[in-house]
């Protein structure tokens, strides 16, 4: 419980504070990467006093220059906070269309290129494709956590096919991502948070070549990504 309330008591002291002084700069310049930037060193630094290490594999085999489609597994709240500040460049992600509502988080996160979704509409599930499509077109990673939702047991949920359809249509690379830990430090319906070791996977991407349908696609990647959880969660 200490270790959840340290990481929430820092990100609800230091990124309200943080945000005062990027959201005005990026207003009046129209950059946005300091936003960004702290942004993510912030909610890292959250991770890493609640207690969690990260232990990266297969970053550095990514090309700097490239645009992808990183598509992970999904089975914790610490996940994004986690996941999204070890990806190289700059990445948007789908969030829930309420957090947009908020005030000044809701700002920064329409600056940050960040697309809102309705999981519950399917309408609004298309039109959430449509914009991500318009974020990588701009040279923005997308990262998605494909089950649409968190794993109770660690292992993997069925995928859903809007990530997909997004890849066929913006024709960049996917890149799976498996994340190993998350499920034992914070599982879902858990609030306290056990200090240990995350790892987080970065597979080779596969190239728009070597997509075939759709169909094809999601089962290369979910099989990829299942390929890197441990043994017991392996499906």
């Amino acid at each position: 419980m200490i270790r959840a309330i340290l990481m929430l008591g820092f990100w609800a002291i230091a990124l309200p504070i943080a945000a005062l002084i990027t959201v005005p700069w990026a207003l009046i310049t129209g950059n946005v990467k300091p936003l960004y930037r702290i942004g993510m060193w912030g909610a890292l630094t959250g991770v890493r006093l609640a207690g969690v290490k990260v232990k990266m594999i297969g970053r550095e085999n990514l090309d700097p220059r490239a645009t992808y489609i990183f598509m992970a597994n999904h089975a914790s709240n610490i996940d994004p906070p986690l996941l999204l500040p070890i990806i190289p460049g700059r990445s948007s992600v789908m969030a829930r269309h309420e957090l947009f509502n908020y005030p000044i988080l809701g700002r920064a996160m329409r600056i940050a290129s960040l697309v809102p979704v309705n999981r519950g509409n399917r309408e609004a599930g298309i039109a959430a494709v449509r914009a991500a499509e318009q974020v990588v077109h701009q040279g923005i990673h997308m990262t998605i956590f494909v089950e649409g939702g968190r794993s109770f047991d660690g292992k993997l949920l069925p995928f859903k096919k809007g990530p997909f359809y997004l890849a066929e249509t913006c024709q960049v690379p996917v890149v799976p991502v498996t994340i190993a830990g998350t499920h034992y430090v914070m599982p879902k319906g858990r609030f306290a948070v056990k200090g240990g070791e995350v790892v987080v996977t970065f597979h080779n991407p596969i190239p728009t070549s070597d997509f075939g349908t759709r169909d094809e696609l999601m089962e290369k990647v979910r099989s990829v990504i299942n390929s890197a959880l441990p043994l017991q969660y392996q499906s």
